[in-house]
């Protein structure tokens, strides 16, 4: 029980800080639009709260978390408030995006992970969902600001996420300690994530053949 109720609170927290992050890039996306600050709170929201939303609907977790605890929405709007004010001061704000999308992901590639697990869905379905968890959210912004889908981007991008679920779910079932877990996890798809941005790792793409009819 002492566990479960560990799992429970390291879960929160992390997903706190990741719906931070997340509100976070909305906001820089919607500055690089530059909407007002209302433009800032919807998009920051929605960026926020994407991903978890689509994963507790797929998984049956009714009501979605942020409809009962209003703490989710209000910390979406506070830091996309604060980031209206802040992103006049930053040199580049499509490189804050790109760096905190990648925080935003290492973060909710395993919380989405945990919660899966807390539900006991089976080691599959539990990569799944933090791959939905880290990924949606991002697209959504994308599409609500009218830029190519980061999901679209060469680099390493979904894989980062697959890869720091795995890690996580590797450890948790080896029966290494939660923190480790999740440490593991998010080091390992922050690495690989600022790897590909650094360095341009990518998958090879389909190649298409031209159609000779």
């Amino acid at each position: 029980m002492y566990e479960s109720l560990e799992l429970s609170a390291l879960v929160n927290w992390l997903g706190l800080f990741g719906i931070a992050v997340f509100a976070v890039s909305g906001a820089l996306d919607a500055a690089r639009k530059h909407m007002d600050i209302l433009g800032f709170m919807l998009i920051g929201t929605l960026t926020g709260l994407g991903g978890g939303t689509v994963r507790d609907v797929l998984l049956g977790r009714l009501p979605v978390y942020w409809t009962i605890d209003a703490t989710f929405v209000g910390l979406c709007l506070l830091m996309s408030f604060i980031t209206f004010f802040i992103a006049p001061k930053l040199d580049s704000r499509k490189k804050a995006l790109i760096w905190m999308d990648a925080l935003g992901l290492s973060l909710f590639c395993v919380t989405g992970a945990q919660i899966a697990v807390e539900i006991g869905a089976a080691p599959l379905i539990c990569v799944c969902m933090g791959v939905i968890t880290a990924t949606f959210g991002g697209i959504l912004r994308d599409v609500l600001c009218g830029y190519d889908l980061v999901l679209g981007s060469r680099e390493l991008y979904v894989t980062t996420a697959v890869v720091g679920a795995s890690v996580y779910l590797g450890l948790h079932w080896l029966g290494i300690g939660e923190n480790i877990a999740v440490a593991g996890g998010f080091i390992a798809a922050l690495t690989l994530r600022s790897a590909a941005i650094i360095w341009g790792l990518s998958l090879p793409s389909y190649r298409g053949q031209h159609n000779r009819n």
